[in-house]
């Protein structure tokens, strides 16, 4: 994906930190339950989209980064899951 269409796809998702090769984004929860509640969430939305992010959980925070791993950089997939991801936190 070039610069250009990377940048174009951002700003649907500008939540996120867009990098080279990857988006990545921190969520905030009230406790470990709820970080544990929205990883499970994610995971329900990765599957269902054949995407796997990378998930960092720590206490009350998750961090997710999202790559296409097959071409070592991103493809639409990324921000369509990460926009979908978003969506989780909305409701």
């Amino acid at each position: 994906m070039s610069k250009v269409e990377a940048q174009q796809y951002y700003a649907e998702i500008p939540e996120w930190t867009l990098h080279q090769k990857s988006i990545e984004r921190e969520f905030r929860f009230k406790n470990f339950k709820k970080s544990m509640e929205f990883v499970n969430n994610v995971a329900e939305v990765a599957e269902n989209e054949g995407h796997h992010p990378d998930i960092y959980v720590f206490y009350n925070k998750v961090r997710i980064q999202l790559s296409t791993h097959a071409i070592n950089g991103l493809s639409a997939n990324d921000f369509i899951v990460a926009a979908k991801i978003d969506v989780l936190c909305e409701s």
